[in-house]
Formats: C-alpha cells, structure tokens, sequence
C-alpha cells in the first residue's frame, strides 16, 4: 500500500491528468456525450495535429531556461505560402516542394539560432521580429490573396487534408476499421512491455522504483485508454494520416529527450547554464540545435496546416505560438526552464484542443474562449511556481 507521502507525489505528478479526465467528463455532459462522438475525436486530432509538432519543438525552447519562440505561427505560414505557390503557381514537383519547404523553414530556425545562442541577443526579441518579418513576407509571397491546392491531392492527403487522408483498413472491417483496431491493440501491449522492462531495468540498475500498485494502475489505464482511443477512431473512418505524423514527432523527441545525451544537455542548460559550460558542454550549440529545430517542425506544421485547409492564405497560423507555448506550460515546462517532458506536453495539448472542441460545440463565443484558456494557461504557470515553493503562495517584496 501506498503512504501518504506517495499518493501526494502521484497526485501531484499527475496533476493535469486528473485535470484532464475532469474537464472531458464536464464537457461529455454539458455536450451530451458529443465531444466523445467518434468524428468529434477524429476531429481533435486533425484540428490540433500543429499543436502537438509545434508544442514538441517548443518544449525543447522552453528547457533551455524558459525561453520561447514568437515567431512559429508566422513561419508556419510563410512556410505554407512558398509551398503553395511553387506547387500551383510554379509548377513544382510536390516531392520538391516539400523538401524546400523543410529548407526554408529550418534554415529560419538556424538563421534566428545563430542570434540567439552566438550573439546572445534575447530570444523574445529574435523571434518577435521573426514574427513580424514572415508574416509580411507571407503576404508579399501570397500577394495577400489566397493559394488553392485542391488539385494536389496526393500533398494534401499525405499530410491529412483530403477526404481519403486515412489509413486503409487492411483488414476489411466495414463499418469498423479493423486495422486502427488492432494497431491500438498492439500499441497498447507494446506500451505495457516497454513500462514493464523498463521497470525491470531500472531495479537491476540499483534505482528507486516506483510503487507497485500505482504503476500497475497507471499502466493497465493508460493501456485501456489507448484501446478506447483506437475504437473510437475505428468507429469513424480509422486512422488519419495526420496522426502518424503526430506519433513520429512523438515518439523520436519523446525518446531523444529521455534516452540521449543532446536530450540531456538542453535539462542541463535550463537547470544552471554556467554549471553545464563548465563541464564541458558547448551551451550555445545547445540553444542553436533547439532554435533550427524549432524552424524544422514549423515547416512540417505549416504543410500540415495548408493540407487540411487545403489552402495557403497571409492570416493562417495566427496564435499558433500562443497554443504551443500554453500546451508546454499546462502540460508541466516550468517557466524557468529544465523541466518538462513529451508526455507532459502532449497531455497539455489534448487539454487545449479538448477546451476548444467542447466550447465549439457548446456554442461559446469565440472571445470567451480565448478568456478560458488564459486563465487555464495562467493557472497551470501558478501551480509550477508555488509548487516550487513547496505549495506556499509567497507575495515577495
């Protein structure tokens, strides 16, 4: 059994997930179960796909000490502009495209990189002119009009914009895909190997375990939740192709942040700078890779965002920083950096996309949400500073 001092610790470790489960069971009943309709969890996915890649990349930002990147969803927009206009207005090869738009959209990340970890110009103000310089060169390439690409069915597709944008059911299913099935199955067990393995491993290793009852639980729910996951999205038309996008992200900067040493070097940064160059790690090579990288997975949101719009226009990716900045935050960065992990991010994601489809179909004004996930936005960032303080609330002089 477990003491008081560890269910504080599991409560608190798993503060937003708790969150989490409560505000989808408040939004199953004042929506009458529509937010858990499967089409509506289909549609969580492809609408928020840019959050989760852009919130990854921004964890990484954020690790280094707190710092952020304005400038995303004006990249992901200028991004999806030259994508578009080479492939409808220049004729480009969609294979070509895509690998200009990664260019372009991780060279800007190296360019702004440079300033920041060389120069040691303060990131807020590289990536508030970044912000503003692409959003005006959207414009200049778009010609403030919009850039339809319809025709490009296999781009958009490929990355979750068309009708087709899903998974075939290999296995035939009918009405229900058979296929998103049995890959949430197996995504489920491969889950409880790698949590059991891991557990095993770190007893040889000599480390301090966590309880038994409590990892059990957690494992078998989240477990369960997988399978669920994958029934509901079996139950609409099955897997999006956006997904498996969102899972590669996942999965790569989830294992290099926990399992490698670069991954270990931006928690390095963020928790004492001056400690981490003196053992003999290059620090502004540390704030260049987390930078260019930002600049890659912007490119790959912003092909994302003009597939499912299946358009390029100047507006696209307004506040798309604010939603990954807030899902980093909300799923438990700390503001000073040092702190933070994929998961954690990724529930925080969920959480934003699941305010917003419950308020959409409730009917909230537009408006008022943006009020909603301040403050939730704001209340997460209060709970990481006071929970530092060992839970007491300090007004300092």
């Amino acid at each position: 059994m477990m003491n008081k001092d560890q269910v504080l610790g599991f409560l608190k470790k798993n503060t937003m997930v708790f969150v989490l489960v409560i505000v989808i069971a408040f939004f199953s009943f004042m929506t009458g179960g529509a937010i858990l309709l499967p089409m509506n969890v289909s549609n969580l996915i492809s609408q928020n796909a840019y959050v989760f890649v852009l919130a990854t990349g921004m964890l990484l930002c954020i690790l280094t000490g707190g710092n952020i990147d304005l400038s995303v969803g004006s990249v992901v927009c200028f991004v999806g502009a030259v994508g578009a206009t080479l492939m409808m207005n220049l004729g480009v090869p969609v294979w070509l495209a895509i690998i200009i738009m990664i260019a372009i959209g991780t060279a800007i990340g190296a360019f702004q990189g440079f300033w920041i970890a060389f120069v040691r110009i303060p990131p807020f103000i590289v990536t508030l002119a970044g912000m503003l310089i692409y959003r005006g060169l959207s414009n200049v390439v778009l010609n403030g009009l919009t850039v339809s690409i319809k025709d490009q069915t296999s781009f958009v597709n490929l990355f979750g914009g068309g009708a087709n944008c899903y998974i075939p059911d290999f296995l035939g299913g009918g009405a229900l895909n058979l296929t998103c099935l049995f890959a949430g199955i197996i995504g489920a067990t491969i889950y409880v190997l790698l949590q059991v393995t891991g557990r095993i491993k770190k007893k040889n290793s000599g480390y301090e375990l966590e309880n038994i009852v409590t990892f059990t639980i957690k494992t078998a729910v989240l477990a369960a939740v997988l399978v669920a996951f994958a029934y509901r999205l079996a139950q609409h038309k099955g897997i999006p192709s956006v997904l498996i996008w969102v899972l590669i992200v996942v999965f790569v900067y989830g294992y290099i942040t926990s399992n490698t040493t670069v991954g270990r070097y931006f928690y390095a940064v963020g928790g004492n700078e001056k400690a981490t160059k003196l053992s003999g790690i290059d620090t502004n090579k540390v704030y260049f890779l987390a930078y260019t990288n930002m600049g890659f997975l912007a490119a790959l949101a912003g092909m994302i965002t003009i597939a499912r719009l299946t358009s390029a226009q100047p507006t696209y990716g307004q506040n798309y920083e604010m939603d990954a900045i807030g899902s980093c935050f909300i799923g438990g960065a700390s503001a000073y950096g040092g702190i933070g992990t994929v998961p954690g991010v990724i529930v925080g994601a969920v959480l934003m996309g699941v305010i917003n489809l419950g308020m959409s179909l409730m009917g909230v004004d537009a408006n008022m949400q943006k009020v909603v996930k301040g403050i939730v936005l704001l209340a997460a960032v209060i709970f990481d500073v006071v929970s530092k303080r060992g839970g007491k609330f300090v007004v300092k002089n």
